[in-house]
C-alpha cells in the first residue's frame, strides 16, 4: 500500500513538473512567435500607414499650413490617432538649392530621435541577459577614463560626461584633421581613453543630457553583439517592425549620406548643412526615417515586439528630478507625467539643420510627428494642436513648478 502511494506521488511530482515546464516553455514560445514577422504584418501595415486626403483633419490641415506660412516650417508632418493617421502632410523643400521638394516618404535624419531606438536596443540586450544595467562602461572598454558609469547612468544622462561633439570638434581644427572623413564610435572612445577630457560632474549627482551618453551606449551595443550598431539595428528593430525606409547612416561607410533631404541651418536656407566627421558616430544620432516608419515604430512598442511590457514600463520611469513638475527623461524617452495628466513619452532632436519631435500620448493613443530640415523656433507654436487633440502641452515653459532650469537639457 505504501509503495503503491509512492509511486502515485512520485508520479504527481512528474506530471506538475511537466506541466509547469510545458508552461515556461510556451510562455517562451509565445514571447518567441510575437517577435516574428508573419504574411498578415505587411497588410496590417499598409492599412495602418494609408492615407486618404479625402478624410483629413481640416483643422489639423488649416494648422499645419499655417505653421508653414507663419512660423516657417518647412518639414512633414503626421497625426495618428487611435490607429488612423487624421493628418499627413509634406511642408516645402528637401533641398533648396535644387529646389526639390519634399515627399511624403522623404528620409530625414532623426537626429536625437535616434536615443529612442538605442535605448530600445540596450533594453533588448538587458533582457536577453547579455548585459545589465549595473554594468561599469570599463566591463566593455577597460581604458575608459572615468569610473563608476553604469549602462543605467548612461540611458538617464546621469554619467556627468562632456559631451563629445565638442570636444572632438576642438581637437579636430586645433590638429588641422580631415573633417570631411567620419570618425566611429570606437575612434572616439579611443580619443577619450588618450585625452581623459574633464567630466562635467560626478557619475549620478546630477541630469546632464548630452550626446556622448548615448555615442557610448552606441559603441556598447557594438561590442556586445559583435556587429555594427546599423546591423544590430536592421536585424533587431526595422526589420522586426516593418520599417523599409529606416537606417543607419554613418560618414565612416558613406562620404555622402545617400538621402535627398538637406538639413539647412540659421532659419535661413541659404545655410545647407554638409554631412561632416560628426556625422560618424551613431547610437546618439544616425537613423535617418519617415513619418511612416515612425508609426510603424510605435505600433510595435505598444504591441511588444520590440521589448516587453515590463522592460518599456522601466524606460518610461523619470529617472531624474522633474523640469516643470511634468517633464523627465527615462531611458532614452523625454517624457511628460503628472496626477490626472495622460502619460507622454516623446523626444525633440536638433542636429545640422534638422529639428523634429515626435510625440507619443500613451493614454489616448496619440502619435503626433514634426520632421523638420529647416532650423527655426517653428515647433515651440504647437500649443493649439495639443489643446485640440486634448493631450498635454509639450512644451517646458508651459507650466511652472521645482526642477531644472529651462534650456539646461535641450537637445
Amino acid at each position: 500500500m505504501k509503495f503503491r502511494l509512492l509511486v502515485t506521488a512520485l508520479a504527481l511530482t512528474i506530471i506538475s513538473i511537466s506541466s509547469c515546464t510545458t508552461k515556461e516553455e510556451k510562455a517562451k514560445k509565445a514571447a518567441a512567435d510575437k517577435k516574428v514577422r508573419v504574411k498578415e504584418d505587411d497588410k496590417a501595415d499598409s492599412a495602418l500607414i494609408t492615407y486618404n486626403p479625402k478624410n483629413e483633419d481640416k483643422w489639423i490641415a488649416g494648422f499645419a499650413d499655417n505653421l508653414h506660412r507663419k512660423y516657417g516650417f518647412n518639414g512633414n508632418i503626421l497625426v495618428a490617432k487611435k490607429g488612423k493617421i487624421i493628418y499627413q502632410g509634406a511642408k516645402g523643400w528637401a533641398d533648396y538649392l535644387h529646389r526639390d521638394s519634399l515627399k511624403i516618404n522623404s528620409e530625414f535624419e532623426l537626429a536625437s530621435i535616434t536615443k529612442t531606438f538605442t535605448g530600445v536596443a540596450i533594453m533588448q540586450l538587458v533582457e536577453a541577459g547579455k548585459l545589465k544595467l549595473t554594468d561599469d562602461v570599463k566591463k566593455f572598454y577597460p581604458n575608459f577614463p572615468y569610473d563608476g558609469i553604469t549602462v543605467k547612468l548612461l540611458l538617464s544622462h546621469r554619467s556627468g560626461m562632456m559631451n563629445y561633439v565638442y570636444f572632438i570638434d576642438d581637437i579636430w581644427r586645433k590638429e588641422k584633421k580631415d573633417q570631411k572623413k567620419g570618425v566611429s564610435n570606437n575612434d572616439v572612445m579611443n580619443v577619450i581613453a588618450e585625452k581623459k577630457p574633464n567630466p562635467y560632474a560626478k557619475p549620478d549627482k546630477v541630469f546632464h543630457y548630452n550626446n556622448s551618453n548615448f555615442m557610448v551606449l552606441g559603441a556598447i551595443i557594438e561590442k556586445v553583439t559583435g556587429k555594427t550598431y546599423a546591423e544590430y539595428m536592421m536585424e533587431h528593430v526595422f526589420k522586426p517592425a516593418g520599417m523599409k525606409h529606416t537606417h543607419v547612416y554613418s560618414t565612416t561607410v558613406y562620404p555622402k549620406i545617400p538621402v535627398d533631404v538637406v538639413g539647412h541651418d540659421r532659419n535661413n536656407f541659404r545655410y545647407s548643412v554638409v554631412q561632416n566627421f560628426l556625422d560618424g558616430p551613431v547610437g546618439d544620432k544616425g537613423i535617418y526615417s519617415t513619418i511612416h516608419d515612425l508609426v510603424l515604430y510605435d505600433k510595435y512598442l505598444k504591441n511588444e515586439r520590440l521589448l516587453t511590457k515590463k522592460s518599456l514600463d522601466s524606460a518610461f520611469v523619470g529617472r531624474n528630478k522633474p523640469v516643470n513638475g511634468h517633464f523627465n527623461y527615462g531611458y532614452g524617452w523625454r517624457m511628460f507625467d503628472g496626477k490626472g495628466m495622460d502619460k507622454v513619452v516623446y523626444h525633440t532632436g536638433w542636429w545640422h539643420g534638422f529639428r523634429h519631435i515626435y510625440i507619443r500620448d500613451l493614454d489616448k493613443d496619440i502619435v503626433v510627428i514634426f520632421l523638420g530640415n529647416k532650423t527655426n523656433g517653428s515647433l515651440m507654436h504647437l500649443d493649439e494642436l495639443f489643446k485640440y487633440l486634448k493631450m498635454p502641452i509639450i512644451r517646458k515653459g508651459a507650466y511652472t513648478g521645482a526642477g531644472s532650469l529651462p534650456g539646461t537639457d535641450e537637445d
